[in-house]
């Protein structure tokens, strides 16, 4: 299977205030194909999402300003991407963080500091070809 020809042109959307994980994030998706959008913290992505319409939107939990939870529930209420999976990142694996990331509406959560293969199966797992068809 071909994870690259699967995924090239996507658009991905990666929220984090680490830069690291940005660049890390990054170089595994535009390996793939992927087309990536990077965004510091909340306000930087809110300010980005629009322009961009990103097809899928990792965000960190751990932020300043605007926290991942505030900015997936933002994200969320707006009607136009109320159907954009958002994954949360966190370096923290607890039941109460990804429960909290479900309440505000997330559909993945994914523990840092990723694999470049558990980072393209959850792309892969959230953009489903059926997923795409259906937007």
């Amino acid at each position: 299977m071909n994870q690259a020809s699967q995924l090239a042109g996507r658009k991905i959307m990666v929220i984090d205030d680490s830069s690291t994980i940005r660049r890390s994030a990054e170089i595994f998706l535009v390996q793939a194909g992927c087309q990536v959008i990077l965004a510091e913290d909340g306000f930087d992505a809110l300010a980005k999402i629009n322009d961009h319409e990103p097809e899928l939107i990792f965000c960190d939990i751990l932020m300043p300003r605007l926290d991942g939870y505030q900015t997936c529930a933002l994200i969320k209420k707006s009607p136009k991407f109320r159907q954009t999976p958002v994954v949360m990142l966190s370096s923290k694996d607890g039941l109460f963080d990804r429960a909290r990331g479900r309440l505000v509406g997330s559909s993945e959560y994914l523990t840092k500091p990723f694999t470049k293969d558990s980072l393209l199966k959850t792309v892969q797992a959230q953009l489903k070809p059926d997923k795409a068809a259906a937007t």
